[in-house]
């Protein structure tokens, strides 16, 4: 069955659990600390189904006046046992419908559970892993740890006194797993379906982790930077006096900065046409955080 699909025509998902900070706003009157995500790629890693999050707040203040369509990820209320049938059916005509826009017929694995139930679908075959098979899952073979250590990162870096906040809300959580799932390298899940034994050659090299996507290096800010060099003196035009240099307006500072760029998040969230705009968005922040850190 397998070597009748492309690797970049088979793919797996599944769901995976991770924690809200404790006392983050937007969790609703629930005691409960989790979403539930449910992660979907293929067998390339060339393509990684945005996000699906399902929570216990059925109306978070936070999500108010955002413009959800147009989002990296998609926000569910469920139960406290996480996704249900019904969630996961709709999810299903979702990626069913996008598989049919791109003109493609592909392959989904997935496993056995009542809340997974089966769909004829037009252009998506599913293919329920027996729950005895030697073989696990591909997301349990690492790229679901991966996801968690970079969301773990992310937390971990979040700086209240610049952002001028507490805790993350449940919309700042959203957002850096949207980032977190961008992190995964696809040779990570290239990698995880062959160690699963989910490709049509199962042989192959994986592919080499050591660089990660999207991110500029301190020598690209440095040199995209500064151009003309770093003698800012030398780039003065002929002419320029002390009077013209002291309308140059000095340089933010860091808290001034992260207000603006949550001042842009916040005009994106209402007004984006399209997630890819968050996407570009995602590595400006990325960048500021290098810069900062150097």
């Amino acid at each position: 069955l397998l070597r009748s699909y492309a690797p970049a025509e088979i793919f797996a998902c599944g769901e995976t659990a991770v924690l809200l900070p404790a006392g983050a706003p937007g969790k609703g009157e629930s005691t409960g600390e989790k979403l539930t995500l449910l992660l979907c790629a293929n067998a390339s890693g060339s393509e990684k189904v945005p996000l699906r999050a399902v929570g216990d707040s059925p109306r978070p203040r936070c999500l108010r006046g955002v413009n959800l369509e147009q989002m990296p990820w998609s926000y569910r209320a469920g139960s406290l046992a996480g996704l249900t049938a019904p969630l996961f059916a709709e999810w299903l005509r979702e990626f069913n419908e996008g598989m049919r826009r791109q003109g493609k017929s592909v392959l989904l694995l997935l496993a056995k559970h009542e809340a997974h139930p089966y769909l004829q679908l037009s252009n998506v075959r599913m293919v329920f892993v027996p729950p005895a098979a030697a073989l696990a899952q591909p997301l349990d073979r690492g790229i679901a740890s991966d996801l968690k250590g970079h969301y773990r990162r992310r937390l971990l870096r979040w700086l209240p006194a610049e952002r001028g906040a507490g805790q993350p809300s449940l919309l700042d959580v959203l957002h850096m797993l949207a980032q977190a799932w961008g992190d995964v390298h696809p040779g990570l899940i290239a990698s995880c379906f062959r160690a699963a034994g989910f490709t049509p050659d199962a042989s192959a090299e994986a592919v080499s982790l050591t660089s990660a996507p999207g991110l500029l290096s301190r020598e690209q800010l440095e040199r995209d930077g500064d151009p003309a060099g770093a003698d800012g003196d030398e780039g003065m035009a002929e002419g320029e006096d002390a009077g013209e240099l002291a309308a140059v307006p000095p340089c933010p500072s860091e808290r001034e900065v992260w207000r603006s760029l949550a001042t842009l998040r916040r005009y994106l969230e209402c007004q984006a046409t399209s997630p890819d705009l968050f996407q570009a968005f995602y590595e400006l922040e990325d960048a500021v955080h290098m810069v900062s850190a150097s």
